[in-house]
């Protein structure tokens, strides 16, 4: 049966995710479409990543859509899933899929949907998808679908480029040329994901690794823009002359940083760098969400301003429909996906990374001056996370014995629970979030404190659960 996580289906290429199951959810797909939109004729687009066979299983998509009477753009090349969002919104399309696993190892590939907004489906939209895809997983029809150029021929698949509206977008919305006036010289790790060449062509003078086609991922473990993942990147950073690394992740969506001494910046200190620069220099107005995953900065500064503050399970999906509902400033997570109200509700790491270079150049201040800036105003706040991969009986384990709420963490007591995903426990300057992974077969433990050292220490608490 497949199942959708936090953010769309994912599976092990051959095993789960081969192309017998997807023609199935691209069927279930079409039929969802029929019953939630009055056209005649529902218009889809479709991109995919670098992964392997990612365009085949994507052309697959196509035809069993086109046979069923649907529309199709289809992305003349690989293609970004912010990209995806982004015409699925402009085509006045009824829906976006995106053929991607995103930041998991290279042995997955995934299934993402987008909405006609141009942001991630909401959660009972996907539901309701789940529950089409599992009507018919027993009793499949006969698969007739035509080639694609028969489909191509009649117009019924339309292929197009999806880079250049998108690039004129982000210049419109970003001063780009204000940022290549400053000189900064900027080193891109996309990560052999769909960001390959995409930021050159808003600074040519940008130096891009990992820019080659590879669906192995090369001696990236995962294509995830997180410390543990961009060893290269920091290193040349240290080695280099450079003003900021910037690292994307697998589809792109994702973003994650590296200062000129080769430190990483996390999502935490991204998200407040631009919350401020939002607030207070583009005089921008709205409420803010963030998930329960993301730093307690944000109550913070959301207490201290008066901003309305909404706090949601992990998963973009989440944010995005705050963000169609009403007036969001800026709303993200912990893993590096974020978007504001310039763009569309869309977690975007290219977009985020042109917009933090338009911090650095107008507020004339370096990306480690930024963080610096952020410790003086809010107190020390470092965070870590741990992946563990386990068995399905060791996760039950271990969220039981999170499910007891303990009176304290080690040495720490625990002064209050919040449930809303997952269990975290909030300690005196700190917290240690415990949940099981949407789209992996793992528990993650993530903490926040003043020190490193209290990180991990209530990490290892954490992990001791049983």
């Amino acid at each position: 049966m497949i199942k959708f996580g936090t953010d769309g289906w994912r599976g092990l290429i051959a095993r789960d995710f081969n192309f017998e199951n997807v023609q199935k959810v691209a069927l279930a797909t079409a039929r969802y479409l029929k019953k939630k939109t009055s056209k005649e004729s529902p218009t889809v687009v479709i991109g995919y990543d670098t992964r392997f066979l990612s365009k085949e299983f994507a052309t697959e998509v196509a035809l069993v859509l086109a046979w069923q009477g649907v529309l199709v753009h289809f992305t003349d090349a690989i293609s970004s899933t912010p990209q995806v969002s982004f015409h699925t919104k402009a085509k006045g399309a009824d829906l976006g899929i995106v053929i991607t696993a995103s930041h998991n190892p290279a042995i997955y590939n995934g299934f993402k949907v987008k909405a006609g907004f141009g942001g991630p489906a909401a959660p009972e939209d996907i539901t309701e998808l789940e529950a089409e895809v599992n009507k018919l997983w027993n009793k499949p029809p006969q698969f007739k679908f035509k080639t694609f150029d028969d489909y191509f021929a009649t117009r019924q698949i339309r292929v197009f480029d999806a880079k250049d509206s998108y690039i004129r977008h982000i210049k419109k919305k970003i001063k780009v040329n204000e940022i290549n006036e400053r000189g900064f010289k900027i080193l891109f790790d996309p990560m052999y994901g769909a960001g390959i060449g995409t930021l050159k062509r808003l600074i040519p003078l940008s130096t891009e690794i990992h820019g080659t086609l590879n669906p192995s991922f090369g001696e990236i473990d995962h294509p995830e823009p997180i410390g543990e993942c961009l060893g290269v990147l920091m290193d040349t950073m240290k080695k280099g002359d450079y003003d900021i690394g910037i690292a994307t992740d697998g589809d792109a969506d994702r973003i994650g940083l590296v200062d000129h001494e080769g430190n990483f910046v996390d999502s935490h200190k991204i998200f407040m760098i631009l919350l401020k620069y939002l607030y207070e220099k583009k005089r921008k107005r709205g409420a803010v969400a963030k998930t329960v995953s993301l730093t307690s900065m944000v109550n913070m500064y959301c207490e201290k301003k008066g901003i309305r503050l909404y706090e949601t399970s992990v998963g973009f999906k989440h944010i995005a429909k705050k963000m169609v509902e009403e007036d969001i400033l800026i709303g993200g997570e912990e893993s590096g996906g974020l978007s504001c109200i310039l763009h569309i509700p869309e977690r975007d790491g290219l977009f985020n990374a042109m917009l933090m270079l338009e911090v650095m150049t107008l507020r004339e201040m370096s990306l480690k001056q930024l963080c610096e800036e952020l410790d003086e105003e809010f107190g020390v706040h470092r965070f870590l996370r741990r992946d563990v991969t386990v068995t399905e009986a060791v996760k039950k384990q271990i969220l039981n014995a999170a499910a007891k709420g303990p009176t304290s963490l080690g040495r720490f007591k625990v002064e209050k629970i919040d449930t809303t995903d997952g269990y975290k426990f909030f300690v005196d300057k700190g917290w240690l979030l415990i949940r099981a992974s949407g789209t992996e077969p793992l528990i993650r433990f993530y903490s926040e404190a003043d020190s490193l050292s209290k990180v991990n220490e209530l990490l290892d608490e954490g992990m001791k659960l049983k």
